[in-house]
């Protein structure tokens, strides 16, 4: 029986699975939400958890286990000076997992994880002026006649390269 064996393996050692909780946690802090597995989403949760807690603290000891846990200074900075003041009024459930269906590769359950607090990011279409539309049948005649014009200059200033060919497969076979 697995009585008191909390720990979700995710098929990785104990170091593996330690450096990958780690590297997640430390996404998250920096783009505020990351695209996941499920089963990864569910591992991360409580250990996001627990580096909010320490930031909300804010003492010096809480940030060298913040540094130890997640080894690089400038997420610990960030969780310290932005994400904790945010959720300085809550109590516990700082993290949303939003479930996004199957991985189109291997069926994966995919997921969102991210701050409750995070301020929202409104991706808004740019907006493109729309020009009135031109006389389409003119501008195609104008620009075939020019086009015409053109090669008739061409034709004169110098030989196209067919006439060339001619000229030389005539001389050939007077010849």
């Amino acid at each position: 029986m697995r009585h008191r064996k909390k720990t979700v393996k995710l098929g990785r050692s104990s170091a593996h699975r330690d450096a990958l909780l780690a590297n997640q946690v430390v996404s998250l802090i920096e783009h505020l939400r990351i695209k996941t597995t499920l089963a990864k989403a569910k591992a991360v949760r409580p250990f996001a958890e627990k580096m909010l807690t320490l930031g909300k603290r804010g003492d010096l000891h809480a940030r060298r286990l913040a540094i130890s846990y997640l080894g690089q200074k400038d997420a610990v900075k960030k969780l310290f000076e932005d994400l904790a003041p945010r959720a300085a009024t809550r109590n516990g459930g700082y993290t949303r997992i939003v479930k996004l269906g199957p991985r189109p590769s291997d069926s994966a359950p995919m997921a969102y994880i991210e701050w409750v607090d995070a301020p929202v990011e409104v991706e808004t279409p740019a907006v493109e002026e729309k020009k009135p539309a031109a006389k389409k049948a003119p501008a195609k005649k104008k620009a075939a006649a020019e086009a015409t014009e053109a090669s008739a200059a061409e034709g004169e200033a110098k030989p196209a390269k067919k006439t060339a060919a001619k000229k030389k497969a005539s001389e050939s076979s007077e010849a």
